[in-house]
């Protein structure tokens, strides 16, 4: 095998018509279906040394697979096939699949940094508490008849919900050793933390994939500070007043521990309840294709 290109057929943007073209665009990649939560990071640790690159058609979730399976070589390629497909975007990969896919054929090297938490890789984002919640929260709604996940406005509607169990106010909850507490904390290995459809939030504009990682820990939420907390994600928390946040910038190691179990999320994984995280920044990690 030269290359293998790893597909999730159940992610959001994945269908016949597609993948076809995917793989028109990639000519002699070894085609392997995943049919199982972790499949994908099997099949990247079998093949890893055996192929030049690796090619990934699929979500966040596979994506984050492949990461936690591939080593240090060889090349990865991210196609976007699920709702929001973070990684390649973020990359700056086109949000088509098959122009991607196109770009990637011929892409150029690129070295970047990961993230780990708990010993468990992420390409992008990690966080504990209010976002970690309402992870698990979309996850709780299950997949439609056809294995796809909800779109957008079941998104957006779980977090209203999950706000709306706290009142819409978040007391401070966990403590960023060093640093202060806060209510809840999100870790950043690259400038975009999510997508909510074409709008990238950014809360750490200044995270970058080749440095550490940047943390942004609001220390309370309450109703009326929603829009300007709203307002940072998108332009950057990290411009907020220093009683407002906890910033850490570019860290190698942060640890967060918790005044009780606390969802944690990975990639947008469900990594389950935890009373400590510790997050460390691998850098020069891996080598993807742009």
């Amino acid at each position: 095998m030269a290359t293998v290109l790893i597909v999730n057929p159940f992610a959001s943007g994945v269908d016949e018509d597609r993948l076809a073209a995917v793989q028109a665009a990639l000519p002699g990649a070894v085609l392997r279906l995943t049919t199982r939560r972790g499949e994908a990071t099997d099949l990247a640790r079998d093949v890893a040394g055996q192929v030049e690159a690796i090619y990934v058609f699929g979500g966040d979730g596979t994506y984050n697979e492949v990461l936690n399976g591939a080593d240090a070589e060889p090349p990865l390629g991210f196609i976007p096939g699920g709702g929001a497909s973070v990684l390649p975007r973020a990359l700056g990969l086109p949000r088509d699949p098959v122009e991607a896919a196109q770009a990637l054929a011929v892409g150029r090297p690129r070295r970047i940094g990961l993230g780990r938490v708990n010993g468990h890789r992420f390409g992008f984002a990690s966080g504990v508490g209010l976002d970690a919640e309402l992870v698990r929260a979309v996850d709780d709604l299950g997949r439609r008849p056809d294995g796809k996940r909800p779109g957008d406005f079941a998104f957006a509607w779980s977090g209203v919900r999950v706000l709306s169990r706290h009142g819409f106010s978040l007391d401070s909850a966990l403590e960023v050793k060093g640093h202060g507490r806060a209510a809840f904390a999100l870790v950043s290995n690259g400038p975009t933390y999510t997508y909510a459809g074409r709008l990238a939030l950014r809360p750490a504009r200044r995270a970058t994939f080749e440095g550490g990682l940047d943390l942004v820990a609001p220390r309370k939420v309450r109703a009326r500070r929603l829009p300007r907390i709203l307002r940072h994600a998108v332009s950057g928390m990290d411009r907020a007043k220093p009683d407002d946040v906890v910033y850490v910038h570019d860290a190698d190691r942060l640890e967060v521990v918790c005044d009780q179990p606390l969802p944690l999320q990975a990639d947008g994984e469900d990594l389950g309840d935890v009373d400590r995280a510790v997050f460390e920044a691998e850098r020069d990690a891996v080598t993807v294709l742009v």
